[in-house]
């Protein structure tokens, strides 16, 4: 059985497979300009999804690409650039939107490596910092802009510069764009964009329904090329482990989820004592969890299935009997807690995810005994598995912070003159709060209750109270009735 048996997904005519399938492209193959970029960036050769994806970019189709990071993909976009912009012309040719202010900091320098020598010139734009360097670039003429969508939002806002003349629009990681929240700035990034046909690609590890769904508003009868094997197809799931201290499974889990934000995840664990505790340990955490497992009552069980139909809930806890016949809509990921005691059971988890055409996530938490039993069934099965490396807690600030930044500066642009005068009451303050290092709790706590709520509270069906608060809304009913008589 291979990889493609247990990801149990089979390629739809709706996902539109790359249509005339065009042969790889060599070193020798490309044009001068492209050859001069690879000298100097020092290649000997090309790497897997540059010889398979940019004979399609030089052909001007708009793609899906599945590609990991770390795979070469940049300079699959960045060279074929070099045959389509004019740096006679200073006007932006090029719009990238990247996920994070170090991934566009990476981009730019890929870019400015290959373009050396040939008059572009790229700006990377990011949230988080002042506007005055980056406007100043922009107005001198950047060919190639690389930013997130937040702040190359504010800056089209602000005029300071156009896509009237853009000629391709990229998208890199864009699964990750999406798990940081930036899909509102995306869609007002698209109102900016000339009403002609806009070559536009689309990079990812993943393409699972919502990246999907994205995509076909920004493109043109998207294509799309797997690099992750040998068929031009985007059905694929991605099996990854993480190894985690035993005594910190339970934070390796919480760290995991901030950083991945899966849209709707399925976590596995083998005991129905430890689904309890997990699904404990997520609830304090904020998330919207509840657990499955035959010790639920009958009624509990109904109201968290009912969740689970309507694609409200967003992690569900369960043991493999209890999660037997469920079929979550739309999940993105499945988080196991720890390896199935059964060697089989990790391909009927791992196939949650990635069907109908999509793919998905597959994650494994396993200590240091358990990683052996996970590479007798990646051995057993033929999968190929990818090791990370556990997120730290910098990591996660890291990452909390750049979604953070992308939420307050998209509710600031929302504000009237009349709103924007009205928080001027509390300019001293706030300066007043971030100089006293006494303070610093307070904006803390502020700004965790926002990004709890605006990324982690339950969606809730209307007039549906909330479990969790259903008996403390009871109770002050009954205290309100009280107060009436």
């Amino acid at each position: 059985m291979n990889s493609q048996n247990i990801e149990n997904a089979t390629t739809s005519q709706a996902t539109g497979e790359a249509r005339n399938t065009l042969p790889d492209i060599t070193l020798a193959q490309l044009s001068p300009p492209m050859q001069a970029a690879v000298a100097r960036a020092g290649w000997t050769d090309l790497m897997p999804v540059q010889a398979r994806g940019i004979p399609y970019l030089l052909a001007g189709r708009d793609m899906m690409i599945q590609a990991r990071t770390g795979s070469g993909k940049t300079g699959a976009f960045i060279l074929p650039m070099l045959e389509r912009i004019d740096p006679a012309k200073t006007t932006c040719q090029v719009l990238i939107l990247v996920p994070t202010r170090e991934l566009a900091h990476q981009v730019a320098r890929d870019a400015e490596t290959l373009c050396a020598d040939t008059d572009i010139r790229i700006i990377s734009v990011y949230g988080g910092v002042g506007y005055k360097v980056q406007i100043d670039a922009l107005k001198q003429g950047a060919h190639i802009v690389v930013g997130t969508p937040g702040r190359v939002l504010d800056h089209l806002l602000k005029r300071t510069f156009t896509l009237e003349h853009l000629k391709m629009l990229i998208f890199d990681e864009a699964d990750r764009m999406l798990s940081m929240g930036f899909y509102p700035d995306m869609q007002e990034v698209q109102r900016y964009l000339p009403e002609r046909d806009i070559h536009t690609c689309m990079f990812s590890a993943t393409f699972p329904s919502s990246v999907i769904r994205t995509a076909r508003q920004f493109m043109h009868a998207p294509e799309f090329l797997s690099l992750s094997s040998d068929h031009v197809h985007v059905t694929d799931t991605e099996h990854v482990f993480y190894e985690t201290p035993g005594m910190d499974k339970d934070r390796g889990l919480v760290r995991i989820i901030e950083i991945e934000n899966p849209t709707s995840a399925l976590i596995f664990c083998n005991t129905k004592a430890r689904v309890h505790y997990i699904t404990v340990v997520l609830q304090r955490f904020g998330y919207d969890a509840d657990e499955l497992s035959s010790d639920l009552a009958q009624n509990e069980r109904e109201r968290v299935l009912a969740r689970v139909r309507k694609g409200t809930l967003r992690f569900l806890v369960a043991t493999d009997v209890a999660a037997r016949g469920i079929d979550i809509p739309d999940l993105s990921h499945v988080i196991q807690y720890e390896p199935p005691e059964d060697p089989e059971g990790y391909i009927h988890r791992a196939g949650r995810t990635g069907r109908a055409g999509a793919s998905g996530v597959a994650i494994t938490l396993v200590s240091g005994v358990e990683k052996y039993a996970l590479e007798r069934i990646a051995k057993r099965y033929d999968i190929e598995m990818e090791e990370r490396s556990l997120p730290t807690d910098e990591d996660v600030a890291a990452i909390v912070s750049e979604r953070m930044t992308a939420l307050l500066e998209a509710r600031l642009r929302k504000r009237d003159k009349l709103q924007t005068e009205r928080s001027a009451r509390f300019a001293s303050l706030a300066h007043s709060l971030a100089e006293n290092e006494d303070e610093l709790p307070i904006i803390t706590m502020l700004l965790d209750d926002y990004y709890q709520q605006m990324l982690h509270a339950p969606v809730m069906e209307p007039g549906e109270e909330h479990p969790k608060l259903s008996s403390t809304n009871s109770k002050s009913k009954r205290r309100r009735r009280r107060r009436r008589r």
